[in-house]
């Protein structure tokens, strides 16, 4: 009855596409700024959610799959805007001076489109048939379901409603402090270890409190075991020697990007291949049932399809990959005029093709299987994005070799970096795509719809992105591109990926350090399986090869919230009603997300207009502004978690 209702509500409506539409044009746009600033983007899903719940309530006939659909193309364009990791690579190398209109949005929209296709069948693999957490899908459904009042309970319903407004306010209201520098964003400490020298620090947001929370303990452990192998291990021994007279922070700071963090992305180019493997069987089983349900559909029995097998057509899916390779074909021949590929270039981008395809599924995999598994916002991306471009750069490579006459290097190397921009699309959208799917799930979404919205979203990102990437080159520039000015913007991914694709073709990268991250991934995928056979306590490799990756800052607070919340959990199995209870937490989690993520976009366009990196600076940086956010921070967390208890415990009647 409940499915037979849900799929006769509104649902892809004109008046939710555009309204999908517009909040994309604000997101994107926000979004693209942040990345090229500060080389991070904010999930757009759950900012969506909130605002398309405020806009639909005026109408009457607004419905929690409306809703869905809104947060799906605004969510889907958002999470495009971080091909920026690619594309300004090109204008950083001198080989682009702009952007040319046409040719980028082409790439962005079939990259995109290739990445919608390629979740389709594993949805069935990674979604309905998985017990990945997908904490930022769970958080947007949660989100969804309280603001239209769909749990059972007026009472239940009402603390839901408080708990995740009391917690996005207080997330809010502390990164609003926190930007006027009266209380501190981070804190980081440099200091001498062993023979070498390492980090210790950690950002104050409650949005990865929430995360941790949400992924559970497993992911938050191994991030954390990842976090050791990086700072205890991987950095002080390339630190060491230490020089004398060093600059410890610039000594720290350097080693990991240029270093620890390649070691890093060959832990998780191991861990990836392993994922893939494991899933194979799954991804088989979702394309054979995708199959039978569009056997069913052609025998004129679609009405006895479950909502939730309800997918595009699997022939659609097939015919559209295949279709979409002759335009990128065109694409690929028009981008490889001037260089040495034009002099042959039917077997080069025959051979491309390939890669884009092969290289495609395993991306669309492995984005889709961490989005599950720490949601969209903190999977690793632009790791991905490294081993994307080292499959591209070694494929020319083999080609044409390495080094050399210059001019031919950066022609190659241009090429290798439209090509990794491809790919980077459809990393993009599978990251985001499944994780909008398990929203859908969770709130009884029609694949299928999802599906055509996840192609608006792409569309619209795809026209929006180019013209808002060549204002911002025009305004700033790029640090490192020929001409770049003092207020050039830093686009710290694109910068990195570019010089992988210089290192490869020019002969010059250290496949040594690469070589180790893949060992520390085999030992991991190794130790993983020995406590799955025990029946302890797992270590997702993808999440070790993540804590050695990202930095520190951004990963210290996953575990801390993962023990926060398994502790809730224990509690919440206690009570008279353990999964209302259990389900409060949840809505708490979610709150400190939708706070910090609403926050973050009113952000973004207060720094857009007023072209400052600090506008809502009240004082200076000052030496108490650290001890008292770790003292305002830690009561603010035990306060509401405190809080949290009380309604979760109460009598509901």
């Amino acid at each position: 009855m409940e499915k037979a209702q849900a799929s006769a509500m509104a649902e892809l409506t004109l008046r939710g596409v555009i309204l999908g539409a517009l909040i994309t044009l604000i997101f994107t746009a926000a979004n693209v700024y942040l990345g090229l600033k500060i080389g991070l983007t904010f999930a757009t899903s759950i900012p969506a959610a909130v605002i398309s719940m405020a806009v639909l309530r005026l109408f009457a006939t607004g419905t929690i799959l409306e809703n869905n659909i809104v947060q799906t193309i605004a969510s889907a364009a958002g999470t495009l805007s971080a091909i920026i990791f690619v594309l300004p690579g090109l204008v950083i190398i001198g080989w682009w001076q702009g952007f040319p209109y046409w040719l980028s949005a082409c790439t962005i929209a079939l990259g995109g489109i290739l990445g919608v296709m390629y979740s389709v069948p594993l949805r069935r693999a990674l979604v309905t048939g998985s017990p990945l957490p997908y904490p930022e899908g769970v958080a947007a459904a949660e989100v969804l379901k309280v603001g239209a009042g769909s749990r059972l309970g007026e009472e239940e319903n009402k603390r839901g409603l408080s708990a995740i407004l009391l917690s996005a306010l207080a997330a809010a209201a502390f990164s609003i402090v926190a930007k006027t520098r009266l209380l501190a964003e981070e804190a980081a400490t440099f200091f001498k270890f062993g023979a070498g020298a390492t980090s210790m620090s950690t950002s104050f947001s409650m949005a990865l409190i929430g995360v941790g929370h949400l992924v559970g303990l497993s992911v938050g452990v191994a991030m954390f075991v990842g976090l050791l192998i990086s700072w205890v291990g991987i950095v002080p021994y390339l630190t060491a020697p230490l020089p004398a007279g060093a600059d410890l922070a610039d000594l720290v700071g350097t080693t990991f990007r240029m270093k620890a963090r390649f070691i890093g992305a060959g832990t998780i180019g191991v861990a990836a291949i392993w994922t893939l493997l494991k899933i194979l069987g799954p991804i088989v089983s979702g394309i054979r049932s995708a199959m039978v349900a569009n056997a069913t559909r052609k025998a004129g029995n679609a009405g006895l399809l479950e909502l939730t097998e309800r997918d595009l057509p699997i022939g659609i899916v097939g015919g559209t990959i295949i279709a979409s390779m002759l335009p990128i074909g065109v694409l690929l021949w028009i981008f490889a005029q001037g260089g040495p590929i034009a002099a042959n270039p039917i077997p080069v981008i025959a051979l491309t093709l390939a890669y884009v395809l092969v290289a495609g599924i395993v991306i669309a995999s492995v984005c889709g299987y961490m989005a599950g598994l720490i949601g969209a916002s903190n999977s690793p991306i632009s790791g991905v994005g490294i081993l994307a471009v080292l499959g591209a750069s070694l494929m020319l490579a083999a080609i044409y070799g390495s080094g050399g006459d210059p001019d031919r290097a950066q022609a190659l190397v241009a090429y290798a970096l439209f090509t990794t921009a491809i790919v980077f699309g459809i990393a993009t959208i599978s990251n985001d795509n499944l994780q909008d799917l398990k929203t859908g799930q969770l709130v009884g979404a029609t694949p299928w719809k999802q599906q055509i919205a996840l192609i608006l979203g792409v569309l619209f990102g795809a026209l929006v992105i180019p013209p808002v990437l060549d204002l911002l080159n025009s305004a700033f520039g790029f640090a490192g591109a020929p001409g770049a000015g003092p207020n050039a913007l830093p686009a710290p991914q694109a910068a990195l990926i570019s010089a992988l694709a210089k290192g490869v073709l020019g002969g010059d990268l250290d496949w040594g350090l690469i070589g180790i991250g893949a060992g520390i991934g085999a030992v991991v995928v190794l130790v993983d399986e020995l406590l799955g056979k025990a029946g302890k306590l797992r270590l997702p490799p993808l999440a070790v090869g993540m804590g050695i990756y990202l930095p520190m800052a951004l990963t210290l607070l996953i575990p801390v919230g993962a023990v926060i919340g398994h502790l809730y959990n224990r509690w919440a199995l206690r009570q008279s009603h353990p999964e209302f209870a259990e389900r409060m937490g949840v809505l708490m989690a979610t709150g400190f997300i939708v706070g910090e993520s609403l926050f973050g976009v009113a952000f973004a366009g207060i720094v857009a207009a007023t072209d400052s990196d600090t506008p809502l600076a009240l004082v200076g940086e000052s030496h108490l502004a650290i001890p008292l956010s770790i003292l305002i921070f830690a009561s603010v967390i035990g306060g509401l978690y405190a809080k949290l208890r009380r309604w979760a415990s109460a009598p509901l009647a």
